[in-house]
């Protein structure tokens, strides 16, 4: 069971912008502990402070084949990003839809790690993608902003649709990823 309650699209508290963490503490190290176990049991690979309702800059990623190599980047920032890659996106804030999204292919940012340290990071593929997409969520934003309105509105009304069922106590008949 997760650790912290995932908001769903359209939740409008998904579309806030985080605020900045101005000081890494306890309270921030016991929140990533907490966005790692509820990322892990959800399971995803990625969650960001904002998807849990928490608006802070905080962002956990595990791209890792065995779970077992948790990232935690706190304030992170984009330095430079290379190229156009097109990779199937999910997110465990729009369960069970999977769509094209086309991202920079690598990118180098610079962010804190869990302990306050300042860390640069060069990234492509999985891990690019994953990070882009985290970050997009501090910013208010969700993979479902990049592909076309019809299939974000359809997407959308099945996700209500959904929610309406399961608070009738019918639950949906798909699974969450």
């Amino acid at each position: 069971m997760p650790k912290l309650d995932i908001l769903t699209f359209p939740d409008p508290r998904l579309r806030n912008k985080a605020l900045p963490v101005t000081q890494v503490d306890a309270d921030i190290r016991r929140l990533v502990d907490d966005m790692l176990e509820t990322m892990y049991a959800a399971p995803g690979i990625g969650l960001a402070a904002p998807q849990v309702n928490i608006s802070r800059r905080v962002v956990v990623i595990d791209t890792s084949e065995h779970k077992d190599t948790p990232l935690c980047l706190i304030n992170p920032n984009i330095l430079s990003a290379e190229g156009r890659e097109q990779m199937d996106e999910g997110c465990l804030s729009v369960p069970g839809f999977f769509e094209t999204v086309t991202r920079a292919e690598w990118i180098r940012i610079e962010a804190l790690d869990r302990d306050g340290n300042p860390f640069t990071l060069d990234a492509d593929g999985l891990l690019a993608v994953c990070i882009q997409h985290e970050i997009d969520h501090l910013d208010g934003k969700l993979f479902v902003d990049h592909i076309s309105m019809l299939k974000r509105q359809r997407i959308k009304h099945k996700l209500l649709k959904d929610q309406r069922q399961a608070a009738s106590g019918n639950p949906p008949k798909r699974g969450v990823l």
